[in-house]
């Protein structure tokens, strides 16, 4: 990593063929512990998404200029893809290729791509609550790693996780709206 930082487009280039996916996996990486940095939910929910319509299309994602040509400070990035690179190398002892239809095919790898999409828009949810971006970082994890490793096991355990993120924030939302409705008949 070059001492003046990197851009987001640098950081592409740099990454290759899967870059997108790859991309995903280190957007989620600030995410992957109960407790995350506040304020960035939101632009990094927005690229996971924006990458999702592009993996979705089969498409480079259009992303704002401003994005792709800020600089990422070194003091920041290092850190992350350190931590992130002790996880992979753990994970990277489980992964092999396997169970070739949830990850071999057009139709999918689009499915894959909406489902990512989906649990980015769900991580741009602006709840101060636990796990509310824990639960779709690890869903954007696993399916982006699975996709990139053929690994139909981590594929299936990212649907896992997005059932299980769709269920906690259909809960919240119940949860929200009996309390909403209480509140409102007990005026």
């Amino acid at each position: 990593m070059p001492a003046e930082g990197l851009t987001l487009r640098g950081l592409l280039e740099r990454l290759g063929d899967r870059g997108l996916l790859i991309l995903c996996m280190v957007l989620t990486m600030p995410f992957l512990l109960p407790v995350s940095i506040p304020g960035s939910s939101i632009p990094f929910g927005v690229l996971i998404a924006l990458i999702a319509v592009g993996l979705v299309t089969h498409r480079a994602p259009w992303l704002p200029n401003r994005l792709m040509h800020r600089r990422l400070a070194r003091g920041h990035v290092v850190p992350m893809l350190e931590k992130g690179a002790r996880l992979f190398a753990r994970l990277e002892r489980l992964m092999h290729p396997r169970l070739w239809p949830l990850t071999h095919g057009a139709t999918v790898g689009r499915f894959n791509g909406i489902l990512i999409g989906l649990t980015g828009l769900l991580m741009m949810a602006p709840l101060p609550l636990p796990l509310s971006n824990t639960l779709p970082a690890y869903g954007v994890l696993l399916l982006a790693l699975g996709s990139v490793e053929r690994d139909g096991c981590l594929v299936l355990a990212g649907y896992l996780m997005v059932l299980l993120t769709v269920g906690y924030f259909s809960a919240v939302g119940v949860a929200g709206s009996m309390g909403a409705s209480a509140l409102w008949f007990s005026l």
